[in-house]
């Protein structure tokens, strides 16, 4: 028994042992700043790589200075500029000294020798055929510089500038304004530009992740004599600003507004094109802002600056915050909404905290709750059983429509005049819808078509834009695209869509854009009434273009028809001469008599030279022009087009100021002085 037990022991004991060490760990519950999960979701902001990043900085900033600007009905100067940054300026500038590879075997875009033979092998063979070709006179393309192979630690930096004219801001909130995630003045429901409302929060944290840098941020506002200076960063960990320096300098040129500075990774050659075509048609959407846009390299034919003039001073309401609708709201806001109030009953509250209740709806609304409700109730006594039947109700209830009074659209005016300053279209059409609803969220509709123009491809160019800010990526799955493909009949209008050069603009404003994906780069097509409204307002586009290419149609046709009777008419007024002069010969040597007293009168004019045959051309040219008018009057009659004269008016700018009162139309904006 003994023997057993001891041979058994060590056995038991390994056992013992392995469950010993296996023993799980206490799970600790960790907790991420809003700054934190932005940084470890960049790509939620669109910071998806380092070219996205320099693209989004520039859009935030952009944005931001529109804003500023706009909130104290300043026309927009926006000044954005990209320096590129070697790698030794860059090292420079944190205090790394350069230093010469060792091992450099040890490096990503290092090449070994299989590899050297390889592409030697390959550029061989392309000279070969580059020969061959040259020798049977086939067109010869030159072959391409060779590239090294790139490593992944080359990276590209970039500092980017924005300086507006905007309204500045406040000495003691800058901090908070860029170093605090989810803190800001946008907060609300109104029409806002910013998805996230991160604004350069995210280029900062960006800036952090990638070149540690802090940012620079000047700022003034108006009757100020000082500047404030501000060089910080952000404690993502703790979503709080770090501040380098934050102090007040003197200010002698009496400017308004705000410069930031900021120095991130970026890629400018792959994301050049966006980020140029992303001001362009920003330059479409406010006409009324002056851009000015520069990129600074060390190599010359690299530089580009491109400057967008404004067209008008016209700009659109600031937009305003508005309540939230009934039907519109869930459990967690109307809980919310019932803790900010300052109202003390359950009347008071419907009626001032939510659009569209009258007093005499809310005592209805209040009766059909139950017997556990009345209109004194105090509404923060409210129990969770309670708050959900006045939601179930709001969801169930009739409410009028909220209208479109909060929002700012960009306007029919400055729309017409953003394609027509941009693209120089031979024809245009715009349309603003009115306001609709969806959800509960007022929304308009705003649309342009345009038919020719420069730099504009065959085919469709769609232009999309969500409370006036340029939307680029992602474009094949939005609403506007879908629908100007698939339920746009285009050939109806006269419009050839293949061939011809289609420019189609869409502007949506609202108070909640019901973006799809995680970038929120596109609006889904699963909104009815958002999809018809786009359907409707390409639409009425193509019913004004259809006059327009109608009417063009028969001036072509008009010219062809002139041309083509004029070709004969020096032949019609030969023969028709001769003949006459052969029946006044006939006359003269009384073998014909006519009795008729209008044909010899005729026959003494040609006779007498009166009529020649250059008379007779005269004549029937202008008869040409009278049967060609008579003809085309007739084809536009059946057409449906109108025949009014129209005729340019011309008004000279007012350069006094005075107190004007602005009347709109789609073509122009008449002022009345007060």
């Amino acid at each position: 028994m003994d023997e057993r037990e001891s041979s058994e022991s060590p056995i038991e004991a390994k056992k013992t042992k392995s469950k010993t060490a296996r023993k799980p760990k206490e799970t600790v519950l960790k907790q991420k700043s809003p700054a934190e999960f932005f940084a470890e979701n960049k790509n939620i902001a669109g910071f998806d790589n380092p070219g996205k990043s320099l693209y989004t900085t520039v859009r935030e900033l952009v944005e931001n200075a529109l804003d500023s600007a706009e909130s104290i009905s300043e026309l927009p100067v926006v000044e954005i500029t990209i320096e590129e940054i070697k790698k030794s300026k860059f090292n420079s500038m944190i205090g790394l000294v350069d230093r010469e590879r060792v091992d450099a075997a040890l490096y990503d875009d290092y090449e070994t020798e299989k590899a050297r033979e390889k592409r030697l092998a390959k550029e061989a063979r392309a000279q070969e055929i580059q020969a061959k070709n040259a020798t049977l006179g086939k067109k010869v393309k030159e072959v391409s510089a060779s590239k090294g192979i790139k490593g992944r630690g080359e990276a590209s930096f970039y500092r980017v500038t924005c300086k507006d004219n905007g309204k500045g801001m406040p000495h003691d909130d800058i901090p908070n304004m860029f170093g605090r995630v989810l803190s800001g003045t946008k907060y609300g429901l109104k029409q806002t530009r910013g998805k996230f409302g991160l604004g350069a929060k995210m280029a900062l944290i960006w800036s952090k992740m990638s070149t540690g840098l802090p940012i620079d941020i000047s700022s003034s506002m108006r009757n100020q004599n000082y500047i404030s200076f501000c060089r910080l960063d952000i404690d993502i960990h703790k979503n709080i600003p770090h501040v380098h320096l934050h102090e007040k300098r003197d200010s002698k040129e009496h400017w308004h507004g705000a410069e930031i500075q900021v120095v991130i990774e970026g890629n400018w050659t792959t994301y050049r094109s966006k980020i140029l075509h992303y001001m362009r048609q920003m330059a479409v959407i406010t006409p009324y802002a002056q851009f000015q846009f520069k990129f600074v390299s060390d190599a010359p034919d690299k530089n580009v600056t491109v400057r967008f003039a404004r067209r008008t001073d016209v700009m659109p309401p600031i937009p305003l915050e508005t309540k939230h609708h009934p039907s519109s709201v869930d459990l967690l806001l109307i809980k919310r909404l019932i803790t900010e109030t300052s109202k003390q009953n359950l009347l008071q509250f419907l009626q001032h905290e939510f659009v569209n209740i009258s007093k005499p709806f809310a005592e209805r609304l209040i009766g059909e709750m139950g017997p556990d409700f009345s209109p004194k109730i105090t509404v923060k006594s409210l129990t969770s059983q309670q708050i959900v039947r006045i939601h179930q109700l709001f969801r169930q209830a009739k409410f009028d429509d909220p209208s479109g009074q909060c929002l700012s659209p960009a306007g029919e005016y400055n729309l017409r005049l953003g394609i027509i300053k941009e693209l120089n279209p031979d024809m245009v059409a715009t349309y603003s819808g009115s306001a609709q609803v969806f959800e509960g969220h007022p929304f308009i509709v705003e649309a342009g078509v345009s038919i020719g123009g420069k730099d504009v491809k065959q085919g469709l160019n769609i232009f999309r834009f969500a409370n006036r800010i340029p939307l680029l990526f992602e474009q094949g799955a939005d609403v506007v695209t879908r629908t100007a493909q698939k339920r746009i009949n285009w050939s109806s209008y006269k419009i050839n869509q293949i061939q011809d050069k289609i420019g189609v603009f869409v502007s949506i404003v609202s108070t909640k854009i019901p973006f799809k994906g995680t970038g929120k780069e596109y609006i889904g097509d699963d909104i009815t009434e958002i999809a018809s409204a786009v359907k409707y307002a390409i639409q009425q586009c193509c019913i004004q273009l259809k006059s327009k290419i109608v009417k063009k149609i028969q001036a072509r046709e008009q010219q062809e028809r002139k041309r083509n009777l004029s070709r004969y008419i020096p032949d019609a007024a030969g023969a028709v001469y001769n003949v006459l002069k052969e029946m006044t010969q006939l006359q003269a040597s009384k073998k014909s008599r006519y009795g008729n007293d209008d044909d010899v009168e005729l026959l003494r004019k040609v006779s007498e030279k009166l009529i020649t045959k250059e008379t007779l051309c005269e004549k029937l040219a202008k008869h040409v022009e009278q049967v060609d008018y008579e003809m085309a009057l007739e084809y536009a009659t059946h057409s449906g087009v109108s025949e009014e004269p129209r005729e340019p008016i011309y008004i000279q700018s007012l350069e006094a100021e005075n107190n004007m009162i602005d009347l709109h139309s789609p073509f122009f904006v008449f002022r009345v002085l007060q």
